[in-house]
């Protein structure tokens, strides 16, 4: 930033943002807007988020007068369509010092305790959610601050109800076939193992393949936008399958980008992922069915700064009955 010195206060300062556990707290890859991946610190819903804000005079000797520092946790979601219009569903505000001046740089401490982070952090092709943490030194002509964004990942436990996937396919006296999956609930390292069952083949059939489709809604009434988007396609077979056949199928997830499915995120936008079998025949036709599945991220729900209430809301999520057993651990995820 240019010195103002010709309104005559020339000082300006310089703003840092360090988190507390910087050293040792796990950062996830994370892609930006414009497709580039970073790494950024990892939180989880229900941890504290503590740390520095360093101000730093540039000139040293002069004053530097200001309307008062603060800090805030903010998580937002900005819809692509609507640039500038940010919805704020999380927004906590510290005050570091009164209006006044510093004489001298100066670092002041901050903690947000036990931050409620509801929805993993997201970028998406019309929608982004983030989360991220802003220092302020406010003047009168031009504020001075500072950004630092973080990322959030949303752990579930295993789901209860996982039942398989059971379809048919079928085009009269043509072709009937029947698909089975082993669950329809995928943690996202998880492998979906099925089968597929010719009955009856008397087309042609030529390609064969599984396609794993991301499908991000945004928007609502007149103004819902879907982006699909094949994350994956997995060939069955090429080649023609006869009566009676059956095809084992293993494809494996951790290979590909893909998050958690999301419904209905603060009433902005969903992301949902669907099994897509699409068969062609010799004449180039396709035929296919589509399977919702929902995908979540597989973590050994153990929390070390929760509160009270949260982890007894978590044992009831569970299904575990035991409140004396407090969590001791910290908080991980788990990347088998």
């Amino acid at each position: 930033r240019m010195p103002m010195s010709f309104f005559g206060f020339g000082q300006s300062a310089d703003i840092d943002v360090v988190l507390n556990d910087a050293e040792t707290r796990k950062k996830a890859e994370h892609k930006s807007e414009d497709g580039r991946k970073d790494k950024y610190f990892l939180f989880y819903d229900g941890e504290t988020v503590s740390g520095k804000v360093n101000v730093t005079l540039k000139y040293p000797g002069k004053r530097l007068e200001h309307n008062g520092v603060k800090i805030e946790f903010i998580g937002q979601i900005e819809l692509y369509y609507d640039r500038g219009n940010h919805h704020e569903f999380v927004s906590l505000v510290k005050d570091l010092a009164r209006p006044g001046e510093l004489t001298q740089s100066q670092t002041f401490d901050f903690e947000f305790t036990h931050v409620e982070k509801p929805y993993e952090s997201y970028t998406g092709q019309n929608v982004k959610l983030r989360y991220f943490l802003r220092a302020t030194v406010s003047r009168r002509l031009n504020d001075i601050s500072k950004e630092l964004d973080i990322v959030v990942h949303t752990l579930s436990s295993y789901p209860e109800l996982n039942s398989s996937i059971k379809m048919e396919v079928g085009i009269e006296d043509c072709l009937h076939i029947e698909f089975e999956y082993n669950k329809s609930k995928y943690h996202l390292k998880d492998v979906i193992v099925g089968k597929i069952y010719f009955l009856l083949v008397r087309i042609k059939i030529k390609h064969m393949e599984i396609d794993i489709i991301k499908r991000e809604t945004t928007g609502t009434g007149p103004n819902v936008y879907h982006e699909n988007d094949t994350i994956a396609k997995y060939e069955i077979m090429d080649g023609a399958p006869v009566r009676g056949e059956s095809i084992p199928i293993r494809l494996f997830l951790a290979g590909y980008e893909m998050t958690p499915t999301m419904r209905d995120i603060n009433k902005k936008f969903s992301v949902r992922y669907y099994l897509n079998l699409v068969l062609i025949d010799e004449e180039e036709r396709r035929y296919f069915k589509q399977q919702e599945i929902t995908l979540w991220r597989k973590g050994d729900i153990v929390r070390k700064s929760m509160s009270h209430q949260a982890i007894i809301a978590s044992q009831r999520f569970e299904g575990s009955s035991n409140p004396e057993k407090t969590p001791t651990q910290s908080n991980e995820e788990d990347d088998s």
